[in-house]
């Protein structure tokens, strides 16, 4: 978020995100964005720890990487999560209580650097797993994510951690009035074509491929039948289901920021505060938005276990019932 629609005045040169007023200060709208951020954040990292302790409880007999992919992905997304939430809990609450940018500069690069790492590998994340669900329903095939998942993981974290770090070397880093990510002045076009772009781009792709998926599963679902040669079929359907609710949460926690962004970029001294209060909710709600996710694959999870045993119970029972009339 930049925050240089506040208003500066036109005879000071404005050179780092450090002369740039913080956002809220002097209207006295400064906690109105922090303190609701802050709530989401914390509320987001307890659902985080509840999702990964209930993941790792329930599969505590098998090896991680012996999981599903879509059970896979919910770790990951919550460790994203996680990340998320402590670096930007951090340079909230250090902006509430001094009042002030957060000094000393390093600090303040520090904190982006961890904020871009993992908005950026989030981004990617849900990107792969959206594409995962397209290939998989239209060409019955999993994307290769290599031993132990080191080409998914390169991809989405290596990527961020290696282009972040050249953005902290030439200086791009740094507060811009709300909080500390791209710098407010130095760093407009590096958030430009680090976050807004690629991120608009991502939410389009995604709702593309999540429609193309849906529109797929809806026309092969009428005319599938659950015998021994569609299983293969069915458990695509209900991997790809699992993988596309990622891609609904992706899109709620993220369309509020792609808006502020595209906003921002044309018309920056426009937009209103409600767009600050979207971007402070739904983009820190990550944890809370994966926690429901899983909920869902759970129960899903459950229902076609229970429906398994009722059929086998109904074959056991059609079985011994015309063994007892032969007889």
């Amino acid at each position: 978020m930049n925050a240089s629609n506040n208003s500066v005045t036109e005879e000071k040169t404005l050179r780092s995100g450090y002369d740039l007023p913080v956002y809220g200060l002097a209207n006295g709208q400064l906690l109105y964005i922090h303190i609701p951020a802050l709530i989401c954040i914390t509320t987001s990292f307890i659902c985080v720890v509840v999702v990964i302790g209930l993941s790792f409880r329930r599969q505590s007999y098998k090896t991680f990487f012996r999981w599903t992919r879509s059970e896979r992905f919910v770790v990951y997304l919550a460790l994203c999560d996680g990340g998320f939430n402590i670096s930007h809990f951090t340079d909230h609450i250090h902006i509430v209580i001094v009042r002030d940018h957060v000094y000393p500069k390093e600090l303040c690069e520090f904190y982006g650097f961890n904020l871009a790492v993992f908005i950026t590998a989030q981004n990617l994340m849900v990107n792969v797993v959206a594409i995962n669900a397209f290939v998989l329903i239209y060409f019955n095939k999993q994307i290769p994510f290599g031993k132990k998942d080191y080409r998914l993981l390169l991809w989405t974290f290596g990527a961020p951690i290696v282009f972040s770090a050249i953005a902290g070397i030439l200086g791009q880093l740094g507060p811009n009035g709300t909080f500390c990510y791209f710098d407010g002045v130095k760093g407009t076009m590096a958030n430009l074509f680090f976050t807004t772009v690629p991120l608009v781009l991502i939410v389009v792709l995604n709702s593309i491929l999540y429609i193309l998926t849906w529109i797929r599963i809806h026309k092969e679902t009428k005319r599938l039948h659950l015998g021994d040669s569609s299983q293969l079929l069915a458990a695509n359907f209900t991997a790809a289901r699992n993988m596309s609710l990622f891609v609904v949460a992706f899109f709620i926690q993220w369309w509020a920021m792609s808006m502020f962004g595209v906003w921002a970029y044309i018309n920056p001294d426009s937009v209103p505060q409600l767009v600050f209060h979207l971007v402070t909710t739904f983009s820190n709600i990550g944890g809370i938005l994966n926690l429901i996710v899983y909920i869902i694959i759970r129960r899903r999870l459950i229902l076609r276990k229970k429906m398994k045993k009722k059929k086998a119970a109904t074959e056991m029972s059609t079985l011994a019932s015309s063994k007892s009339f032969s007889l």
